[in-house]
């Protein structure tokens, strides 16, 4: 519901747990948070789950990163508790931004729009992000665009003037219910008149064209020397609000479960979506709206003209940062909350993700001496194969609003657990525990990992002959020499790294990150 958070599973307790589970075995329960509510699908077992996705005209930036992650994590999580789900992202390939890209280029809109869907591909790929069950993209859709915006002319509730078609904002009396804002406020907010620039290729400027300031544009009509499409109010293109509206419903009909976007896109974005389309069916667009917080870099939002943008290939090729380090760090805070990208914080991180493969390699490295044989089959995730302890805590987490931060709580116990026991291991040549509960331990490390996207590859002897935990330990003697002025030690350190193949960058604040050659 709009203003509310995704909460709870309508799904059997932990005793009632043996993968896959019947996610309706239980009735659903009633949170006494107000602002919290118990998640029902609208049909049992099947969940319709729709994404904005990029604009593409760009390499995609951290911002990128965090939504994807965090929604492709509530995908897995999803899936996972026994549901079938039908998750949809769209490609936003009809923008003013793609069109000046194109001519700053010398190029067309559709082919800096291949180039850029292809790079998002391929970012998302390396970041362990799951493919969407369908990619639909605004130039697919001007059927059901040019559709969508003829029914709302039909119901009065857009118009067309000088060859764009305008939504009459103040017809639709639920107008503001998902972000909180009223067209009173809106207009408090306003500083007076406002003057009306004369346009270059002497139309009428859009102010001069709308019935009423707050009206946004469903169509509009073509300029000169820019692409378009035919349609029955003149040549012309969509506008941003309508591609989406008109994509849920050729996707999924009129009404689906969730659906998701960054905290940027909650006003006017979908605000207008649920305005377009509940005006022209009647029906609730979504029953659950989500919307991630956006990412700052060393406090400050992240934005081109402050010279903080990053991109996630940038992050991942120049920066030294791992795939999954980054992973692990964007789910470490609340998805809904803004979240602080410094180089302390990735520092850190990497230091719980060495914790954390260490756990899932351990049967790598010890499973044949402790007499553990085959591989973890995932597809069978029984109640006597896992911690169930650690699956009923993780599952509380995850139920409790998307908490991956509790989560991975769970997964560092099972790892550091993990950890001691190999410490002993190769130290004493002993075992403390028992192998079949550490087995158990180990099992259930790699299936919760697997529903937060965490994917540790198995170990192989690198070209540098050190392993990434052996790495870490020289750079933390280094750090330390640094701290203790031996510089003469810190440099023997950096080269003895270097001739291994080993790239040091050193960061503000005695941070540390390292590329191999």
């Amino acid at each position: 519901m709009p203003g509310k958070s995704f909460l709870e599973l309508n799904s059997p307790t932990i005793g009632e747990f043996n993968y896959p589970s019947n996610p309706h075995g239980a009735p659903a329960l009633q949170h006494p948070d107000p602002e919290k509510e118990t998640f029902v699908p609208l049909i049992e077992g099947q969940i319709s789950m729709y994404c904005c996705g990029v604009t593409v005209y760009d390499y995609s930036h951290l911002g990128h990163a965090r939504c994807n992650i965090v929604w492709d994590t509530l995908r897995r999580y999803l899936q996972w508790r026994g549901y079938r789900v039908r998750y949809v992202q769209n490609f936003t390939d009809i923008d003013d931004k793609i069109l000046n890209r194109a001519l700053q280029e010398g190029t067309t809109m559709e082919v800096i729009s291949e180039t850029y869907i292809a790079a998002y591909l391929e970012d998302m790929g390396r970041l362990n992000i799951k493919e969407a069950d369908s990619y639909p993209r605004a130039t697919h859709t001007l059927d059901g665009i040019k559709q969508l915006i003829h029914e709302l002319e039909q119901k009065q509730m857009a118009y067309a003037s000088g060859g764009d078609v305008y939504f009459s904002v103040r017809k639709f009396d639920g107008y503001g219910k998902l972000s909180g804002r009223t067209l009173d406020d809106m207009e408090a907010g306003r500083s007076g008149r406002v003057d009306v620039p004369a346009t270059s290729d002497g139309s009428p400027p859009e102010a001069a064209k709308k019935r009423d300031p707050f009206d946004f544009a469903l169509w509009k009509a073509a300029k000169p020397n820019e692409p378009f499409w035919e349609s029955n109010w003149g040549n012309g293109r969509p506008g941003w609000h309508i591609e989406c509206s008109a994509m849920v419903r050729d996707e999924f009909g009129d009404t689906i479960d969730i659906h998701m976007g960054g905290a940027d896109l909650q006003f006017p974005h979908h605000e207008n979506e649920i305005a377009q389309s509940e005006s022209a069916t009647g029906k609730s667009l979504a029953h659950y709206w989500l919307h991630n917080g956006m990412v700052n870099v060393g406090g400050e939002k992240m934005s081109k003209s402050l010279g903080n943008f990053t991109t996630i290939r940038q992050l991942l090729d120049e920066g030294g940062v791992e795939p999954m380090v980054l992973r692990l760090f964007l789910l470490q805070g609340q998805y809904r909350k803004p979240i602080d990208f410094t180089d302390e914080a990735i520092a850190a991180t990497v230091n719980g993700w060495v914790t954390l493969q260490e756990g899932l390699r351990f049967a790598d490295q010890f499973g044949s001496q402790l007499g553990w044989s085959g591989e973890r089959d995932r597809g069978r995730e029984d109640r006597d194969a896992l911690e169930l302890d650690a699956v009923d805590r993780f599952i509380a987490a995850m139920d409790d609003d998307l908490n991956t931060s509790g989560a991975i709580a769970i997964l560092y116990e099972l790892a550091k657990e993990l950890r001691r026991v190999g410490n002993i291991l190769t130290h004493e040549g002993k075992l403390d525990a028992d192998a079949q509960v550490l087995q158990r331990q180990w099992h259930t490390l790699g299936v919760l990992a697997d529903i937060l996207g965490l994917k540790a590859e198995p170990e192989t002897a690198p070209a540098s002959g050190l392993s990434d935990a052996a790495i870490e330990a020289l750079i933390q003697q280094r750090t330390c020499a640094k701290q203790a002025k031996d510089y003469a030690a810190s440099d023997r350190i950096r080269d003895e790294l270097k001739t291994q193949g080993i790239n040091l960058i050193d960061k503000p604040g005695d941070v540390t990150l390292w590329t191999r050659s």
